[in-house]
């Protein structure tokens, strides 16, 4: 399986390198590298419908992120089993998006106070949450981690095209909590995100999981 932070198996849209990170205003939406994107009830397009999205990257080249509930049948000790004791619950491959899903992409969820200075192997995204490059020796990265979570593929979105679906309001831009990358035991995550709003928002976690039920 191909490693996601791989520069020679990036695509461009997703690549940060010299790049400039950026923040996209939607009204009073804010969309940077440490957001999530909740789709809107009304994007019902299978890919995304009902998805929670925690944004990598937001530069000039485009954004990138990984689909944070779509859990896989496949168990991380099958493709990468020197990872599974550090691998949050449940310890299986999900599903980050519908690009280039042969490759590999990690996050993990620092200890509060680790420090990852001269760590190698690890990138912040924002606040505690990091990449992980799956190369990286697991007895250093283990001990500075609450868990991990391993993702084949991930969403991507040239530059534009994200503010474009802002703008058609198929997202809704929220802040995330240092503990969803690796959230457990969360039947649906994306109920879950939306209850913790301020109302009104918290009404759409109600919204019927079968449009029909309605």
């Amino acid at each position: 399986m191909a490693r996601a932070d791989d520069p020679d198996e990036r695509q461009t849209r997703g690549g940060q390198g010299d790049r400039k990170r950026r923040d996209s205003r939607h009204g009073e939406q804010v969309v940077r590298a440490g957001t999530l994107l909740v789709s809107a009830t009304e994007l019902v397009e299978p890919t995304f419908r009902r998805t929670v999205v925690y944004i990598i990257e937001h530069n000039e080249a485009g954004s990138l992120g990984v689909v944070l509930n779509r859990p896989s049948e496949t168990a991380v000790h099958d493709v990468l089993p020197k990872w599974t004791e550090a691998t949050a619950a449940p310890r299986t491959l999900f599903i980050g998006g519908p690009v280039k899903r042969d490759a590999a992409l990690c996050l993990g969820t620092l200890h509060v106070g680790a420090s990852i200075a001269g760590v190698q192997g690890l990138r912040r995204v924002d606040g505690r949450v990091v990449l992980v490059d799956l190369d990286a020796d697991p007895a250093q990265v283990g001990p500075l981690i609450e868990g991990l979570r391993i993702f084949a593929g991930y969403a991507g979105w040239t530059f534009g095209q994200l503010e474009g679906e802002l703008q058609n309001d198929d997202w809704i831009v929220l802040s995330a909590l240092p503990s969803d990358p690796i959230s457990t035991a969360r039947p649906d995550l994306w109920a879950h995100v939306l209850r913790r709003q301020p109302m009104p928002l918290s009404l759409l976690a109600t919204h019927p999981i079968e449009l029909e039920r309605n």
